[in-house]
C-alpha cells in the first residue's frame, strides 16, 4: 500500500524530489506577521469532552497566562459558547451544556420580563441589560431548563436576590452577571436563605464570569446531588459562606471548579461534601490582611468526596486545604503564600484522572493571582443584543430553518443527502439539518452553492447518529469511469462555506485487510471551504481520515474543530487548509494487520499561509510506544512551492509518539518546512533539539488560535 502523496483526486505516488531542488527556508520557520487576534469564540478554559489518560500535568508560563487572559476577555464575544469541565459531559440524556442555544434571544430590563423568560418552558437566551431589583428582597427566580442568562457587557446586575434551579432542571448557563446585596445585617445569617445561585438536584449547569457578593446566606449552593456542574472565572467575595456543595448522603455528583477568585469569605471556599469527582484547579483563594473577615478554611474535602486539586494559589488563608478522614484529596502543583494551619491530602479513595472525562489545560499556579485579578468576573466584551431600546423585553426570532432526517420515516427526509438537496441554492441564512439517532450508510455532499448548512445529530451522544460509507481511493466507480481517488472517497464532502457539524459521527469503514489489492486511502470527512466549524463530532477512519482542503490553491479555507475526536493511523489529518483542532482527542489506531506505525498529520500548506494547529488536546491510543510520528510534509504532486506547517502546542502526548516526532516524505525534508511544538506534556513530549523544534514564548505568541482564524469567530448557529 502506497503512503506517498499526490493531488487528492489521483493519489498516484508522488515523484521523488532531491533536496537540491527544494528551496531552503529553515530561517523562515517562524516568519510572518500575525493576523488580527480575534476570538475563537469557543476558547473557554478547560475542555468539553472525555479524553484518554494523561501522563503528566501541563504547565503554562507567564506567556500562556497572557494567552489565557486574552481568551478570558474574548470568549464572551457571543452568547452561544458551550460549557467546559463536567458540565460538558454527555450524561443523563443531556449532550453537554449549551443553555438556550437554538431558542429566541430576548433582552430584559425588568424583573417581570426576566422572570417570564427564565421560567418559561421554551429555550431562551436572556440578555440582562440593566440593574434589576428583586421584589421582595431574597426572591430567587425559579429557572427552567434550556436557558442562557447572560449580562450585556457589565450592565447586568441582579440586586437583592438570585436564581434557583430545582430538581431535574438542566442545561442552564448563568454568565457575566453581577448578583449582589441581599445582605440583611447578620454575618452568619441563620434566618435568611438568600443565595445568589442555589441548585437542588439540577444537572448540566455552567456558572461563568459572574461577580457574586454580599448575600444573606451564601453565594453558590450546589445541593441534593446537583451534578455535571462547572463553575468558572467567577469572583466570589464579601460573604460568610462562599460556595457550599452537598446536603446528601449520596456520592454521585461530578463537579468542576476552575479559575475562580474567592476573596474575603470565611467558609465554604468551597466545602465539598460527598462528591464522587470534584476537580478544582487554577483557583485563587485570598484572605486579605488587615480586614475584619478571616478565613476559617479554604478548600474542604468532606464526607466521601474524592477531590483532585491542581495549580491553585492560596494567599494568607487559614487552614488552606482540609479533608475529612473519610474523604480523598490529591494535591498537585499548588502554591501557598502566607498560609497557616492545616494543609492536608491523602485518603483511600480510588485515584482518578479528570482527563478521562474531559480535556483541560492548566495555567501555571504562580500566574493564577494576576490572571484572575484581570480575568475573573463580568467582561465588558459581551456582545450587545441587537435591539435594546425598549424598556421591556425585545425578542429576536431564531433565524435558522430546520429540516429533520430520520431513517424510519418519522422525519421530513429519510437520508441526509435528501435534506441537503432540499436546501435552496444560494440560501441566504442558516439551515439546520437535524438527524435523528441511527446509522445512515450513504455518501453526503454539500455543494458550494449551499452555504450556511448545519448537520446536527439530535441524540444524547455524538455516537447516536452516524454517517458512514466505505469508499477508498482505489474503489472503482459504479459507472466504470475509474476509481474515486482520495478526495472522492469521502463519506461526507463539504464544499460550501460557513458549514457546521455537531453531535454526530462521520466514519469511513473501508476494510483494508479485505482489499489489499486497491489503494486504501479512505476519507471520512473532506472539507474544501472556508469557515467550517466542527463541534462535538467523531471523525473516524484509518488512513486519510480527515482531509482539510481548500476550494483551490489560491483560496483560503479555515476549519475550526473543537470538543471532538479524530481517529486514524496514516496521515489521518491532512491537507492545505488553515485548520485548528482545539480541545480534542487525537486517537492513534493500529494498522489493518495489527501493527503500530503511523503519522498524525500531513500538511500541504501553501506558502505564507497557516497550516494545521493542534492545541489544548490529547494525542494517545492503544498502540505501541514510540511508533507514531506527529507529522510529515506533503508536497502534493511534488509541488516544491508549498510550505507545509504543523504546530502542536499545549497538548498531552502519550508514549506512542516518537522521540524524533517529524519525518521526511517523498524526498522532501521536514526540516525545510514548518514543524514545531510548544509546551506539550506527557510521556511523548521532549526537550528542544535539532530534531525537535520547540517554539520560544515570543514565537508561540504568533502561533495561537486567533492567528489561524483571523477575522472569523466560530459561533454555533
Amino acid at each position: 500500500m502506497s503512503e506517498t502523496r499526490s493531488e487528492p483526486g489521483s493519489r498516484t505516488p508522488g515523484r521523488s524530489r532531491s533536496r537540491s531542488r527544494h528551496r531552503r527556508r529553515r530561517t523562515a520557520l517562524f516568519a510572518g506577521v500575525p493576523l488580527a487576534l480575534a476570538s475563537a469564540g469557543a476558547m473557554a478554559y478547560g475542555g468539553v469532552l472525555g479524553v484518554f489518560g494523561a501522563d503528566a500535568q501541563p504547565q503554562a508560563s507567564a506567556a500562556s497566562a497572557t494567552t489565557s487572559a486574552r481568551a478570558a476577555s474574548s470568549a464572551l464575544a457571543g452568547v452561544t459558547d458551550v460549557a467546559n469541565g463536567f458540565a460538558s459531559v454527555n450524561a443523563l440524556g443531556q449532550n453537554g451544556t449549551y443553555g438556550g442555544r437554538g431558542g429566541q434571544t430576548v433582552t430584559v430590563k425588568t424583573l417581570a420580563d426576566l422572570e417570564k423568560y427564565a421560567t418559561a418552558a421554551e429555550p431562551y437566551i436572556i440578555v440582562v441589560a440593566a440593574t434589576i431589583n428583586m421584589n421582595p428582597v431574597g426572591k430567587e427566580i425559579k429557572v427552567a431548563s434550556d436557558k442562557t442568562i447572560i449580562g450585556s457587557g457589565t450592565a447586568g446586575h441582579i440586586v437583592g436576590g438570585g436564581f434557583f434551579l430545582g430538581q431535574g432542571v438542566h442545561n442552564v448557563i448563568i454568565r457575566n452577571l453581577t448578583i449582589r446585596d441581599a445582605y440583611q445585617g447578620v454575618w452568619n445569617d441563620k434566618e435568611h436563605d438568600f443565595d445568589a445561585i442555589q441548585m437542588d438536584g439540577a444537572h448540566h449547569v455552567w456558572i461563568d464570569h459572574n461577580d457574586l457578593r454580599h448575600m444573606a446566606d451564601g453565594l453558590i449552593d450546589s445541593r441534593k446531588d446537583t451534578t455535571y456542574l462547572t463553575v468558572s472565572w467567577n469572583k466570589l467575595s464579601q460573604e460568610n459562606k462562599a460556595f457550599g456543595i452537598g446536603w446528601t448522603e449520596n456520592t454521585t455528583a461530578d463537579i468542576t471548579i476552575h479559575h475562580n477568585w474567592i476573596r474575603e469569605t470565611e467558609q465554604r471556599n468551597p466545602s465539598t461534601d460527598n462528591v464522587a469527582h470534584a476537580h478544582l484547579y487554577n483557583n485563587y483563594l485570598e484572605d486579605e490582611a488587615g480586614t475584619t473577615i478571616k478565613s476559617s478554611y479554604g478548600n474542604y474535602s468532606r464526607g466521601k468526596t474524592n477531590m483532585v486539586l491542581e495549580n491553585s494559589y492560596f494567599q494568607g488563608m487559614t487552614n488552606p486545604v482540609v479533608r475529612d478522614a473519610t474523604a480523598t484529596l490529591v494535591q498537585r502543583g499548588n502554591v501557598f503564600s502566607g498560609t497557616t494551619g492545616k494543609n492536608e491530602s491523602g485518603g483511600s479513595g480510588a485515584a482518578w484522572d479528570p482527563k478521562t472525562y474531559y480535556a483541560y489545560t492548566l495555567d501555571k499556579a504562580a500566574d493564577v493571582s494576576a490572571l484572575l485579578k484581570s480575568g475573573a468576573g463580568p467582561r465588558s466584551s459581551v456582545a450587545k443584543a441587537t435591539s435594546t431600546t425598549s424598556a421591556t423585553a425585545t425578542t429576536t426570532s431564531a433565524a435558522a430553518t430546520t429540516l429533520t432526517v430520520a431513517a424510519d420515516g418519522s422525519g421530513q427526509y429519510r437520508t441526509v443527502q435528501a435534506a441537503v438537496n432540499a436546501v435552496p441554492a444560494n440560501n441566504p441564512s442558516r439551515v439546520v439539518i437535524s438527524v435523528k439517532p441511527g446509522t445512515y450508510r450513504e455518501l453526503v455532499k454539500v455543494p458550494s452553492n449551499k452555504p450556511h448548512v448545519t448537520i446536527q445529530g439530535s441524540g444524547g451522544s455524538r455516537k447516536d447518529t452516524t454517517i458512514v460509507f466505505n469508499n477508498a481511493s482505489g474503489t472503482p466507480k459504479p459507472d466504470g469511469s475509474g476509481t474515486y481517488g482520495t478526495g472522492g472517497s469521502a463519506t461526507v464532502a463539504v464544499e460550501a462555506d460557513d458549514f457546521q457539524a455537531r453531535n454526530l459521527t462521520i466514519s469511513n469503514d473501508f476494510d483494508e485487510g479485505a482489499h489489499q489489492d486497491i489503494a486504501g486511502q479512505a476519507v471520512a470527512l473532506r472539507t474544501a471551504a472556508d469557515k467550517v466549524f466542527l463541534d462535538g463530532v467523531i471523525v473516524s477512519g484509518d488512513q486519510d481520515t480527515l482531509l482539510v482542503d481548500t476550494a483551490s490553491k489560491d483560496k483560503l479555507g479555515r476549519v475550526y474543530m473543537t470538543n471532538s475526536y479524530v481517529i486514524g493511523n496514516v496521515d489521518f489529518i491532512f491537507g492545505r487548509a488553515t485548520a485548528v483542532i482545539d480541545k480534542s482527542v487525537i486517537t492513534l489506531k493500529k494498522r489493518w494487520n495489527g501493527t503500530s506505525a503511523g503519522y498524525v498529520t500531513a500538511p500541504s500548506t501553501v506558502a505564507n499561509r497557516k497550516g494545521i494547529l493542534i492545541a489544548n488536546s490529547t494525542v494517545s491510543g492503544d498502540v505501541s510506544d514510540r511508533s507514531f510520528y506527529l507529522g510529515r510534509p506533503w508536497h502534493a504532486g511534488g509541488d516544491a512551492s508549498l510550505d507545509p506547517q504543523t504546530t502542536i502546542r499545549n497538548t498531552t502526548l502519550s508514549a506512542a509518539i516518537r522521540t524524533t516526532p517529524w519525518t521526511d516524505m517523498s524526498g522532501f525534508s521536514w526540516k525545510e518546512d514548518r514543524f514545531a511544538e510548544y509546551k506539550n506534556t506527557g510521556a511523548g513530549s521532549g526537550a528542544a533539539s535539532g530534531d525537535r523544534p520547540i517554539l520560544t514564548d515570543a514565537q508561540a505568541a504568533n502561533q495561537e488560535i486567533a492567528d489561524w482564524l483571523g477575522d472569523w469567530t466560530p459561533t454555533a448557529g
